[in-house]
């Protein structure tokens, strides 16, 4: 058996999985999620992963998976300074472990390769998603919704089959959506809002978040607020409401509860289109290639709200949510527990 640490070190969350591997099936799996936007200090980062790890309380590792979409984050000026600052952080928390890093052809590679080609491991967390849903499905679209922003996989013949490689080309051809369950702009997501028999056009301000709308239309619990709401104030559904009517510049002095639902339901059918825009070029582009029904799984926080939402815009043939073919703490954390998976098969195949 080979216990194997997962890392996905993302902009604004870092998430942990650790997983217990015998001949390649999962005998344990703790996961654990830390909130830390790496912008405000990201010299801090290795404190989080060390951290992270003590959290899931182990003693005995066998490697580390690592996979990263901070890179991005403007605490650097470039991708590859991202890289270079996130694996020297890995080094320094980890400094006597195997650290494999998964690239964006769904492989894994050294730490001294990953540092010689930065690029090839930035951003590459979808791909350890896809691998895993490849793992169980030969033909499938997988959305993951986050916090942040939405993958969107194609899996075709039981090999990950994304026509992007990074987060540009992805953006371009609909395998990224940058809407998210917690921390997108509403004003990103709307450029007016029906309200009071009229139509009114949105501040561009950070007044609000689509985590306040989720949690006014009861989509998300308060302990799922995990990033920080736009104001500083607190996740209330009273809170969020004085936020949400911030965005067409008023208050809810002005503006009745229903109103301000109206408004959420409203953003939210926005962002239900977006998903589906991208889903709908990669799910038909999917369906040319594979040679059977194309089942599409949803996993992330927004998977009941935004994906299975989005799924039925688009008319998919098969809906399957990821917790249903792997444990449930994988769907909150699947590039980690992905990677995880991936890194402790590579340990159990090289020491048979």
């Amino acid at each position: 058996m080979v216990v194997v640490l997962g890392f996905d070190i993302g902009g604004a969350n870092t998430k942990a999985a650790l997983l217990a591997v015998e001949k390649g099936k999962v005998k344990f799996c703790r996961v654990a999620v830390e909130y830390f936007p790496v912008w405000k200090d990201p010299n801090k980062l290795t404190k989080v992963l060390t951290a992270l790890k003590e959290k899931l309380c182990t003693d005995k590792l066998d490697a580390l998976g690592v996979t990263m979409t901070a890179e991005l984050s403007d605490a650097y000026q470039t991708k590859r300074e991202g890289v270079h600052h996130i694996l020297g952080c890995v080094k320094k928390a980890f400094p006597n472990l195997p650290i494999l890093v998964l690239n964006a052809d769904a492989e894994l590679q050294s730490i001294e390769a990953s540092l010689d080609k930065p690029l090839s491991v930035a951003a590459a967390n979808w791909a350890a998603t896809g691998w895993l849903v490849a793992q169980k499905l030969a033909n499938a679209v997988v959305v993951d919704i986050g916090s942040t922003s939405t993958s969107i996989i194609p899996i075709v013949n039981g090999k990950v089959a994304a026509s992007g490689k990074n987060d540009m080309d992805k953006l371009i051809c609909g395998e990224l959506v940058y809407t998210g369950s917690l921390r997108t702009n509403v004003a990103t997501i709307v450029q007016s809002i029906p309200i009071k028999g009229g139509v009114a056009g949105v501040s561009s301000e950070l007044f609000a978040l689509s985590g306040d709308v989720h949690t006014i239309l009861g989509n998300i619990l308060q302990q799922d607020y995990t990033t920080e709401t736009a104001d500083g104030r607190g996740k209330t559904l009273k809170e969020a409401m004085a936020r949400l009517a911030r965005v067409i510049c008023a208050d809810t002095n002005m503006l009745s509860q229903s109103e301000i639902v109206d408004m959420a339901n409203y953003i939210c059918s926005k962002q239900v289109q977006q998903v589906a825009a991208g889903l709908g070029k990669v799910y038909n582009r999917t369906k040319s290639l594979a040679p059977e029904q194309v089942s599409m799984v949803v996993t992330g926080l927004g998977r009941d709200f935004l994906a299975m939402e989005a799924a039925k815009q688009v008319g998919v043939d098969c809906i399957v949510d990821l917790g249903g073919l792997l444990q449930d703490e994988a769907v909150m954390a699947t590039p980690a527990f992905g990677v995880a998976l991936m890194a402790a098969q590579e340990i159990e195949g090289n020491t048979q």
